[in-house]
C-alpha cells in the first residue's frame, strides 16, 4: 500500500516533456503507425485509419463506473472515457455498437480541448478516482494533446490505459511516466486464432511485447491505504469457450515471464454476441467445468493478486450504448 502519488504527467508537463512528446505523437499522424496495423493513413488531414478513425478523437460514452475491478472503481466510480472505434474486430466484442460502427461514431468525434474538459468533469463533478481510457490504442496522440490542455486546468488523477493489448511499443514508450495503470487483455495466446476471431496479424507476438514494456514502466500493482490503485499493471484474460483463448499458455507465460506477482482479473463474462453467432465454437456461453479449469490453473500457478469474476449472469455486463449509463452497477469478486 502507498499514499497517493502524484502523476507523473504532472511533471512532464512542467519541463515541457509532456507537449514534446504530443508533437512527436501528432507527426507520426502523417503517416500513421501508432498501432501495429501501420495502415501509414494520413490522419493529419483526416483520412480514416484501419482504426476508422481520422484526426479528431471520438468519444462515444463517460460516466463514472462501477463495475470494474475494485482497485478501480473503489467507492466512486472509475472515470471511464468510451471512445470509438477500434484497431480489432473482434466478432464477439461487447462494444460493437461503438467499436465497429465507424458511420454512427462520426457524430461523436470532439476537439482535444473537449477531451479535456470531460476529463476534468470525471475527476471534479463526477469525484471518479481516476480517469479510464478504454480502447486508447488508435488515438493515442489525441489523448496526449488532451493532458497537454487538462494539466493547466488541474487536472490530477492517474490515467488507466485500458487496453486489448494490440498496442506498438514505440507508441507505448512515448507514454512512460505518462500513465500510472496499464489494464490490458491477453486475448489470445494464438497468432492464429487472432487474426481469425480478431482480424489481426500477429496478435500474441504484439501483446506480449507490449504488456512487457507495459510492466516495464509501471511494475506490480499499487493501491493506496483505501485498496484504491495508484500505479501497476493488471491484466484482463476474458476466458473463451473451447480453450480458445489460450488459458493455460497465457496465464503460465504472465508469471513466468511478466512477473510472479502480477494482478490477474478472470473475467467469465463471455457472451455470444455481435457475429459469434457465425462460429459454432464460439456461439455459447462459457460452461461451468470451463471456469472451474481456468480456476484451478490460477491456484497451480499461485496467483495470489486479482480477481475472479464469478458465474453469475452476464446480463450486467452488456452494455448499451443506446442509453445514457450503458452499464448496470456490477463488479468482480476479489479473490484475496
Amino acid at each position: 500500500m502507498t499514499n497517493h502519488l502524484e502523476p507523473g504527467y504532472i511533471s512532464l508537463y512542467h519541463t515541457g516533456e509532456l507537449e514534446r512528446r504530443a508533437r512527436a505523437l501528432e507527426a507520426r499522424l502523417a503517416a500513421c503507425d501508432i498501432c501495429p496495423r501501420e495502415c501509414r493513413a494520413n490522419r493529419l488531414k483526416g483520412k480514416a485509419g484501419k482504426c476508422n478513425s481520422g484526426l479528431l478523437p471520438i468519444v462515444s460514452s463517460y460516466c463514472a463506473h462501477h463495475g470494474e475491478e475494485p482497485a478501480l472503481s473503489g467507492n466512486r466510480g472509475s472515470g471511464t472515457i468510451f471512445f470509438g472505434n477500434c484497431n480489432m474486430r473482434c466478432v464477439y466484442c461487447q462494444n460493437y455498437q461503438i467499436s465497429q460502427s465507424p458511420e454512427l461514431q462520426k457524430n461523436n468525434e470532439v476537439s482535444t480541448r473537449v477531451l479535456a474538459e470531460r476529463m476534468l468533469y470525471l475527476q471534479d463533478g463526477l469525484h471518479c478516482h481516476n480517469i479510464n481510457l478504454v480502447t486508447p490504442s488508435h488515438l493515442v496522440p489525441q489523448i496526449v494533446r488532451a493532458l497537454v490542455e487538462a494539466v493547466p486546468m488541474g487536472l490530477r488523477l492517474p490515467l488507466v490505459y485500458n487496453t486489448s493489448s494490440y498496442d506498438s511499443v514505440n507508441t507505448l514508450k512515448e507514454l512512460d511516466g505518462i500513465i500510472g495503470i496499464y489494464l490490458a487483455d491477453i486475448r489470445y495466446a494464438s497468432n492464429e486464432l487472432g487474426r481469425k476471431y480478431s482480424r489481426v496479424r500477429n496478435y500474441a507476438d504484439h501483446a506480449r511485447a507490449a504488456i512487457i514494456e507495459m510492466q516495464r514502466q509501471v511494475g506490480d500493482l499499487i493501491v493506496d491505504e483505501n485498496g484504491v490503485a495508484q500505479k501497476g499493471l493488471i491484466i484482463r484474460h476474458l476466458i473463451l469457450p473451447n480453450n480458445i483463448a489460450g488459458s493455460e499458455s497465457s496465464l503460465r507465460w504472465l508469471v513466468e515471464e511478466v512477473s510472479p506477482h502480477v494482478a490477474v482479473s478472470i473475467m467469465s463474462q463471455y457472451y455470444p454476441t455481435h457475429r459469434a453467432y457465425k462460429y459454432k465454437e464460439l456461439d455459447r456461453k462459457i460452461l461451468p467445468q470451463e471456469y472451474r479449469e481456468v480456476v484451478t490453473l490460477v491456484e497451480k500457478l499461485g496467483v495470489e493478486n486479482g480477481w475472479l469474476q464469478g458465474m453469475a449472469s452476464t446480463e450486467s455486463y452488456r452494455p448499451d450504448f443506446t442509453d445514457e449509463e450503458p452499464f448496470k452497477e456490477g463488479g468482480r469478486k476479489r479473490r484475496r
